[in-house]
């Protein structure tokens, strides 16, 4: 390290350059920037709360993950589920007959999605 700088944790020298490390995650216990937040920043960052700690991450490169035969299989599924639940809350008649099912506190989405999944093989 350089005379007179200042050590940070997650910082490292190459020659006499400060460099972040990428293996540290940044982590906060009170940031009124990020208090409460959550979700991906673009595509390059994603923010994370564990209790009450904030964690800034990069963002996952899933570009050489392979899904395997059956997560493609429950994937197509679940399209069906969201395409056919979308087709039911546009028709007015269909919409009424699922909404007459639903318990106090269910969403009709969640619900019409859940049915769908549960009827189908």
């Amino acid at each position: 390290m350089n005379e007179g700088a200042i050590d940070l944790p997650g910082v490292i020298y190459y020659f006499g350059i400060p460099t972040i490390n990428t293996r540290y995650m940044a982590q906060s216990n009170a940031s009124i920037l990020l208090h409460r937040f959550r979700g991906q920043i673009g595509k390059q960052i994603v923010v994370k709360q564990y209790g009450k700690k904030t964690v800034i991450t990069a963002y996952p490169d899933m570009s050489r993950v392979k899904p395997s035969g059956l997560q493609k299989t429950k994937r197509k599924k679940f399209a069906e589920a969201v395409a056919y639940a979308r087709t039911v809350l546009r028709d007015p008649l269909q919409r009424a007959e699922y909404a007459r099912k639903l318990k106090k506190g269910q969403r009709l989405y969640n619900f019409i999605i859940r049915e769908f999944m549960k009827n189908t093989a």
